[in-house]
């Protein structure tokens, strides 16, 4: 797709999702090419006076895990107190080395790491809101006090972390913006095009880097 290059604004964040370990080939839940956004992930890093990165920090007993739900396979659904939920092998295990961020990322001017997915009973895909949509991450209010009005994502994966973090970015009264080029998706049962659905119907912007 063509798309208009991104022209950053003073009251722009970049938000770096999940740049780690276990998202990458060779992790526990790798995405395709997921190392690969790397070095352009750094490089638009570099356009950005303030960036915020988010870190899955699940614990070993997370209600996502296909293991703590007895014959579950990973990748099947179930239904919990808040909804249908993704099981997914699990990943990004408090203080193990596939939790930790991807070693070719090198951004160290960001100014906020913010972990997610730390409460056994309720997954987190977006940077705002675990999987409940009511229990909120405080990022809004972090983003509303630093005075930030648009939000640009970038990372892991494009059709489950990086879209539920963009349209709640919209929901919270934030524009977003999402460039592909610097995403990689898992692409679980068509779960790729319904994004780019999505994104439109939210009034997401995307844009090349």
């Amino acid at each position: 797709m063509s798309l208009p290059p991104l022209a950053v604004r003073p009251t722009d964040v970049l938000v770096v999702i999940d740049p780690q370990v276990d998202f990458c080939p060779g992790g526990a839940l790798a995405v395709a090419g997921g190392d690969e956004i790397m070095p352009l992930v750094n490089e638009i890093a570099r356009r950005f006076e303030h960036v915020v990165i988010t870190q899955d920090w699940h614990p070993r007993d997370q209600i996502s895990f296909a293991s703590n739900h007895p014959g579950a396979e990973p990748f099947s659904v179930v239904e919990v107190a808040y909804g249908p939920q993704t099981l997914w092998p699990d990943h990004c295990v408090q203080g193990t080395p596939g939790a930790g961020l991807h070693p070719a990322l090198d951004i160290p001017h960001a100014e906020l790491i913010l972990r997610k997915g730390y409460n056994p009973g309720v997954d987190s895909y977006s940077a705002f809101f675990e999987n409940d949509k009511a229990t909120a991450t405080g990022l809004s209010g972090y983003l509303r006090q630093r005075g930030f009005e648009r939000c640009v994502f970038v990372g892991l994966a494009l059709d489950f972390c990086v879209r539920y973090s963009a349209q709640d970015a919209i929901a919270e009264g934030f524009e977003a913006v999402v460039i592909p080029e610097a995403c990689r998706a898992i692409d679980l049962d068509g779960s790729a095009a319904a994004t780019f659905a999505a994104f439109e119907r939210h009034g997401v912007v995307l844009a090349a880097p």
